[in-house]
């Protein structure tokens, strides 16, 4: 169980990323801890492992991208990464990480999953990740493993993974719109970018996603706002700048998606 600083080293420090990679492939305890500080724009190397990883972001934002997606772990939530997927990352913000790998043959998962941290998979985490500092006695260690592993499987997931499409005009469209989100974005303008009718390109983009144009929107707008506000960006700025009429639009699909209003996310996330 370790932390590392990676707030001096450069934007992708792969040498200390694979060190711990090959340290994380040898451990031979059932729950393995590692915690990470790194600087806003760090980009981490592709890479995979052999064990099922959970991703959490104590503060700070992160994205982490595959071939099928990317998916945004905000502060108290957690990416559950399946074994031998191949993932980056890449730090939104100056991110203080801890994470936990599992034999996948305990902790099983097909696809990325973004799962809300509880007060007490939090908790056990952190003494894990501590515990080069303030050893734990093995039977407590034993304790904390078999508890969080319990834990696990009761966290809730969360509809943070915003899956992007293989076609390339298709998606050049997706990136642009993250950037410029708009709640109001019509599929007859994207069609027309595109050149397809209506029917078309309403097909093209669930067979690309797996989800309709307006759910992906509808994720999308959420997926760009939450950045602005986990740095503290009014909420009204942030919901009226993403297309939505007033901030009672913005609130009810924040709610839809996160469980409760933004400022009420905002401040748990706080606590």
């Amino acid at each position: 169980m370790r932390t590392i600083d990676l707030t001096g080293q450069d934007s992708q420090g792969d040498d200390q990323h694979f060190e711990s990679l090959s340290w994380i492939e040898s451990g031979e305890e059932p729950v393995l801890a590692l915690g990470r500080i790194y600087p806003s724009g760090f980009r981490g190397p592709p890479h995979s492992h052999t064990k099922t990883q959970l991703w959490c972001a104590r503060h700070g934002v992160v994205l982490v991208s595959t071939a099928g997606g990317r998916w945004m772990i905000p502060p108290g939530h957690g990416l559950l990464i399946p074994a031998g997927l191949e993932h980056f990352s890449e730090m939104i913000s100056d991110v203080r990480m801890h994470s936990i790998y599992v034999s996948s043959s305990i902790v099983v998962s097909d696809v990325p999953r973004v799962l809300e941290i509880t007060p007490l998979a939090g908790s056990l985490i952190e003494e894990l990740v501590q515990s080069d500092e303030k050893p734990l006695a093995p039977r407590r260690k034993r304790l904390i493993m078999e508890l969080l592993l319990d834990e696990i499987g009761r966290l809730p997931e969360r509809p943070l993974g915003l899956p992007f499409p293989g076609d390339a005009r298709l998606d050049r469209l997706c990136r642009h719109f993250l950037k410029s989100p708009d709640a109001n974005a019509g599929i007859d303008d994207w069609a027309r970018e595109l050149g397809m009718s209506r029917r078309s390109f309403t097909r093209l983009f669930r067979v690309e996603t797996g989800v309709s144009f307006v759910t992906w929107r509808q994720q999308a707008c959420i997926f760009a706002s939450l950045p602005r506000l986990a740095e503290g960006e009014p909420i009204t700025n942030v919901a009226l700048d993403a297309g939505y009429e007033n901030i009672a639009a913005f609130t009810t699909m924040f709610r839809r998606m996160l469980g409760s209003s933004p400022s009420t996310y905002l401040k748990s996330r706080a606590a």
